[in-house]
């Protein structure tokens, strides 16, 4: 045991980085269930009649250009504002951000309030851009 507190206090930041990486890799496993393209986006959309995209970008963000026929409720207000997506519980929603950090987030928030089938955008709305999706100013 005297072995052992020795090691963890000469390698402290190697123990440090182990835990750090082991919870990135669960974090991963946890969210990547939630991950489409934008490609699988767009055929989700076009076979499920009511999906929904949703937009949690910040409002300037949003104004610059989002996704067509996209819902935009920012980050911050998410939770205050879960209400206005109920008749969305059982419907496919998709999440997008700018580059698909901030809607995983989001993901585990609706997840948490009952949501059944809930989708990260991957790369969020610059792989939308990327891809020559629909967009819209304003």
């Amino acid at each position: 045991m005297e072995q052992l507190n020795e090691f963890a206090q000469s390698n402290w930041i190697m123990i440090l980085m182990w835990f750090v990486l082991l919870g990135m890799i669960i974090n991963s496993f946890l969210s990547a269930s939630y991950n489409i393209s934008p490609q699988q986006a767009v055929q989700l959309m076009s076979h499920e009649t009511g999906s929904l995209i949703l937009d949690v970008r910040e409002d300037s963000e949003y104004q610059s250009g989002h996704i067509k026929d996209s819902i935009h409720i920012p980050m911050g207000a998410l939770a205050s504002r879960i209400t206005e997506l109920d008749k969305y519980k059982n419907k496919n929603v998709i999440l997008g951000c700018r580059s698909g950090s901030r809607s995983g987030r989001a993901c585990g928030i609706l997840k948490k309030h009952g949501f059944e089938k809930v989708h990260n955008l991957q790369g969020g709305v610059l792989a939308w851009e990327k891809d020559n999706l629909p967009m819209k100013k304003g």
